[in-house]
């Protein structure tokens, strides 16, 4: 195992630290937790958005924190969902009495463990509300899940919710976009190589040179099906053939492209990948409104990437195009 770290068991920690620092203006870290929330938070009269999960998803959560998105982020430990305990703290931190809305991965410990601060928060008097994202059309169940997981598409109603949040719109309007977006968002994975999470010390799967992993999680679990490696275009052909048959388009629809890199794949070859998916998207009769390009959502160092496609009203693209200053989005 190769990584530049301290501690193994110390990499959060670590990574936080430095998070702050480069974002000492705009970013603070609630004192003995993992959790950062922006400067200026709660916001008055404006609900408040919290999002987490487990670390190695860098940019995300906390690189999603600012005007128009994130209010506070709940980092776990590594591939770990954060404790009801640390959720709770980001729930107080942002609420502002206008109510508190949790974006959740579905992956079984981040529910669970996200709805139990929410009770905690409601036996306090604070309104809360949630949408759990599973834009995952690779599984149905998996190791760390009931339902389909949840991906990159996560990114999309992150922008979409704290937009509607900034905007001024009440806990249930910010409920009913972020489901919205759910119910309209697709994605899929692929790798050519695992990841290795610094505590364990070796990597979670192995793949010959010659072979790549179709529908692959976030988390470094397998996918569901091994084969030989292929072009980039036969690769955007599979991964955006399985969302379009996933979810009804029409000619006309206009749609949100994300192509993103799960840790260690180059913008060159994202952009190969691109090129395919927007000649693909384009066949179909659809609009692309916005594409983006890039890690979001990744997985350590897993080279690898996925393809979101978002499928827009008027609503959510206006919401989309409002201005955010968060570090890892730039609408």
């Amino acid at each position: 195992m190769k990584k530049i770290i301290n501690n193994p068991e110390e990499v959060v920690q670590d990574m936080l630290k430095g998070l702050i620092a480069a974002h000492p203006n705009s970013l603070k870290q609630i004192p003995n937790t993992t959790v950062i929330v922006r400067k200026g938070a709660p916001v008055p009269n404006k609900v408040g958005i919290v999002s987490g999960g487990g670390s190695g998803h860098e940019p995300a959560h906390a690189g999603y924190l600012g005007e128009g998105m994130l209010d506070a982020a709940v980092c776990g430990e590594m591939f770990t969902s954060p404790t009801p305990d640390q959720v709770f703290e980001a729930i107080k931190a942002v609420d502002s009495g206008s109510g508190v809305f949790l974006v959740i991965k579905n992956y079984t410990g981040d529910v669970m463990n996200f709805e139990m601060a929410a009770e905690l928060a409601e036996a306090e008097g604070i309104s809360v509300e949630k949408v759990v994202v599973n834009d995952d059309v690779a599984v149905e169940d998996s190791s760390f899940t009931t339902g389909r997981r949840g991906i990159a598409g996560t990114v999309f109603v992150h922008k979409i919710a704290g937009a509607k949040a900034a905007a001024g719109g009440s806990l249930q309007e910010v409920k009913d976009v972020a489901e919205k977006v759910v119910a309209n968002v697709r994605s899929m994975g692929m790798a050519l190589t695992p990841c290795t999470v610094p505590a364990a010390g070796k990597p979670s799967f192995t793949l010959d040179e010659d072979e790549m992993e179709i529908g692959i999680g976030i988390h470094g679990e397998p996918g569901i099906e091994r084969k030989k490696l292929t072009s980039a275009d036969e690769v955007a052909e599979e991964l955006t053939q399985k969302v379009l048959d996933d979810i009804k388009f029409n000619s006309g629809d206009e749609v949100a492209v994300m192509i993103n890199g799960m840790g260690s794949t180059p913008e060159m070859e994202l952009y190969i990948l691109n090129g395919k998916v927007q000649e693909i998207l384009h066949e179909r009769g659809l609009t692309i409104h916005k594409t983006f390009v890039g890690e979001y959502m990744t997985s350590l160092e897993m080279a690898g990437c996925s393809v979101t496609l978002l499928k827009l009203d008027k609503e959510t693209k206006q919401l989309l195009d409002s201005d955010s200053n968060a570090p890892a989005f730039h609408s």
